[in-house]
Parts: C-alpha cells; structure tokens; sequence
C-alpha cells in the first residue's frame, strides 16, 4: 500500500488510466465483462438500470474512501478548519491577524489532500473503464437524455452526489 502522504499510488493509478485511454480499442475484455452486466442493467431500463449501476459505484466509492483514509485524522483536521472558519469571520477587518489564520488553514491542505486522494488507488481504474464503457454504450444509444435533459455524465455525476452524500452520512465517513 502507499505510504502515508505519498502520491506514488495515485501517480501510477493515472499512467494506467493513461495507458487505458490509449489502447481501449484493444480492450476487448472490459466489453466482454461489463456488456453482460451492466449493460444487461441498461437494456432492462435505460433510467432504473443507470440508477442502480450509479448507486453501486457510489456504494464502492463510499467504502473506499471510509476504509482508505485515516477518518479520525480527516474528522480533527476538519474541526481545526473549521474552528480557524470561525477564528477568520472574527477578524475580517484585521488584515495582518486574517493571514496568520489563513496560513494556518494551508497547512492542513496538503495532508488533507494526501488522505482524500488515497482511495484513488483502489477506484481510479475501475471508475475509468467505467467511464469509458458509459461513452461507447450512449454513443451507440444515441446519446439518450435522462429525463429529457441530462446526458449520462451529468445524470451520473448529480446522481452520484445525491447517493454519496446520503451513503457518507448513514456511514458517518469524514
């Protein structure tokens, strides 16, 4: 696994993803794999069936996120952010002392950063060939609107923030 405060997982996950960008003509596996699945989801019921595959990708993507990165760690540096918020709405008028603060805040930035990017490692590849299936499938669909104005990006992209934010609140992940 990656050291803490790496971006050595991460780095690597992004040449893959590279790498998969370039050859995915050549990857007929992924096909042969998410056509049967997913896909027998989508022809079921185009709307139901995104639902459902945004819903599991959001349940996979919660789960690595609480069970990749140090949730005390995240939930104190959140509070002390939260407490230099409530520090720096004091002291708006008072340039020098709101500088001082917002140092402060910048040093919880990159190891906040660090721990949020980890789950990366274990969802960056699989999202991406996801990602990359969903293009070829509603190109071949016609690019169908999810409820006469989404296109599957943004129909994915709402639906997974209503779904993560109500699976991170029942999981209490920071």
């Amino acid at each position: 696994m990656d050291k803490e405060g790496s971006f050595k997982g991460p780095m690597i996950v992004l040449i893959i993803s590279m790498l998969i960008a370039a050859f995915w003509n050549q990857l007929d596996s992924v096909s042969a794999v998410l056509d049967p699945t997913a896909g027998a989801l989508l022809n079921w019921n185009l709307t139901q069936g995104m639902i459902i595959l945004i819903f599991i990708l959001s349940v996979i993507m919660t789960l690595a996120q609480k069970y990749a990165t140090d949730q005390e760690a995240l939930r104190e540096m959140k509070k002390e952010q939260k407490i230099l918020q409530e520090e720096m709405k004091k002291y708006k008028e008072h340039p020098e002392k709101m500088m001082e603060l917002q140092k402060e805040s910048f040093k919880f930035m990159m190891p906040m950063m660090k721990l949020g990017m980890r789950p990366i490692i274990y969802t960056g590849i699989p999202i991406i060939l996801f990602f990359r299936w969903f293009m070829d499938v509603f190109t071949i669909l016609g690019d169908p609107k999810f409820f006469g104005i989404f296109n599957w990006f943004w129909f994915y992209l709402v639906g997974s923030i209503i779904f993560s934010s109500i699976l991170r609140k029942v999981w209490k992940v920071a």
